[in-house]
């Protein structure tokens, strides 16, 4: 046998040893297939945390596989042989991917972790590799130059005959690869690997040692009547929060992801307001394993350099271009009109407070720890309205069912119906599913609204499941 033949032969059988291992790492894996669950919803009760390497490696090598034909196929490009079936590439990819980013944001552990710290600068290359392929780039803008948004209503116009969202879609599949640096040289897209693998990598250190110096920053307060102004159920909230962090007969004040901190508004203590403010202020700057600073100068430093070497004078620039603002200037005007009214109002808000500071013989000049438990004063003078009263009114049912749902209902003919058998990763997690004014399926909508260790602050909406018409599937979306 030839030396060559000996290669090829020790190729294919390579090949056959990497396809088994692939199959046998997907075999009996949830996330290997569609869901068989209404909607294609994820059967959470099913999946395990071994689960999602496996299936975002594979769907990662699966993608890769697909896009090969479509980049090296020798026909004339077309919106169906380049768009469409770019389109219909990466799903398994796709299904991981999603599944996994969604649970660790709203229900992380040191497994899932460990899990993002591995896979993000892999995706980050793996979506270099699609986005950076010449031949691929090639095909969308040989159709990018020949578009014509109004062909459809114009056949005769010379264009491809696409209707509007199918002209959007190649647009926008045309600055996203730009964006990504298609039009850059060899060297300059290997710089840019580089940058975009330390930048995932940054990015992962940062959202995990945010949530960990959170999860560290806890107030404990060991006295009940320094928690006066706290409602029952404030009290109760701060007593299971002890509780849950092995302090019981103490009390503990959990921060949330916003500077400011709700309880804030309700206590009297002033010396406990200032620990709770300092406590916020100094997460992930006060040094140690969780502080953020260098990977925050670091982050700044790459993007900075990654704008560059696209063409833009700074990241804003970047940013901004494929946003409403479009362009700094714009952003920077409407900073400029609204600071002064902004810093006037706030001004006026703070000597309003600084006189109730005054009346009740305190001596102290407001401080931001004041500021939310003053305004509650200020309303109180002013209008006569009390926080504590329309507080019932935000029992989270009767805002979700008899609020938001009653207002989508009126407005738009939607309706609800609860659903509790599909399973859920959190006890305190629910699902409903949306139905149009005639009574058509629409869409699963899961509700994760409690705040937990486990999961990252800020409100948000994710998607496991896309509304498609080319893969005919309805949305299941999360608001957290």
């Amino acid at each position: 046998m030839s030396l060559r033949l000996c290669f090829f032969a020790c190729a294919l059988l390579k090949l056959a040893q990497i396809t088994g291992v692939f199959a046998a790492d997907l075999k009996d894996n949830p996330l290997a297939a569609e869901s068989g669950l209404p909607y294609r919803y994820p059967p959470f009760d099913k999946i395990k945390d071994e689960d999602f390497v496996p299936a975002i490696e594979a769907g990662m090598r699966e993608q890769l596989k697909e896009i090969e034909p479509i980049a090296n196929n020798s026909e004339k490009p077309t919106f169906d042989n380049t768009i469409i079936a770019l389109e219909r590439t990466g799903r398994l990819l796709d299904r991981a991917e999603r599944t996994f980013s969604n649970l660790n944001a709203c229900d992380t552990n040191p497994t899932r972790q460990n899990i993002d710290k591995e896979m993000a600068p892999k995706l980050a290359a793996h979506r270099d590799e699609i986005f950076l392929n010449p031949k691929l780039f090639a095909r969308v803008k040989a159709l990018y130059e020949q578009r014509d948004k109004f062909a459809a209503a114009n056949p005769s116009g010379g264009g491809l005959g696409l209707d509007p969202e199918s002209a959007y879609l190649l647009e926008r599949y045309y600055k996203d690869f730009v964006r990504a640096g298609a039009k850059l040289s060899d060297t300059e897209k290997e710089k840019l690997k580089k940058i975009n693998a330390e930048l995932a990598k940054l990015q992962t250190d940062f959202e995990q040692n945010v949530l960990k110096e959170k999860n560290a920053s806890s107030v404990v307060v060991d006295r009940k009547e320094d928690l006066t102004g706290l409602s029952d159920n404030q009290i109760a909230g701060v007593t299971a929060a002890a509780k849950a962090e092995h302090k019981e007969g103490k009390f503990v004040i959990q921060l949330q992801n916003t500077t400011d901190q709700p309880l804030l508004g309700s206590l009297q203590n002033r010396p406990l307001r200032q620990r709770i403010m300092r406590a916020s202020l100094s997460r992930n700057s006060k040094g140690g394993e969780f502080d953020t600073r260098a990977t925050v100068l670091r982050t700044a430093q790459l993007r900075a350099e990654k704008a560059k070497l696209l063409g833009y004078s700074n990241w804003a620039a970047y940013q901004l271009e494929d946003q409403t603002a479009h362009d700094v200037p714009t952003v920077n005007k409407l900073l400029a009109d609204l600071a002064p009214p902004a810093v006037a109002n706030a001004k006026r808000e703070a000597a309003e407070q600084q006189k109730i500071v005054d009346q009740d013989k305190s001596a102290f000049q407001i401080a931001a720890c004041d500021w939310d438990f003053y305004s509650e004063k200020v309303r109180k003078a002013k209008y006569n309205f009390d926080e504590s009263e329309v507080r019932p009114y935000y029992e989270l049912n009767h805002v979700i069912v008899d609020g938001v749902f009653f207002a989508a209902n009126k407005e738009y003919g939607l309706t609800f119906k609860e659903r509790h058998d599909l399973p859920v990763y959190q006890p305190d997690v629910r699902t409903w599913e949306v139905f149009d004014r005639d009574g058509k399926p629409l869409a699963i909508f899961i509700g994760d609204y409690y705040a937990r260790a486990s999961k990252r602050g800020g409100a948000w909406m994710n998607a496991y499941v896309q509304q498609s018409g080319l893969f005919a599937t309805k949305p299941v979306v999360a608001n957290h």
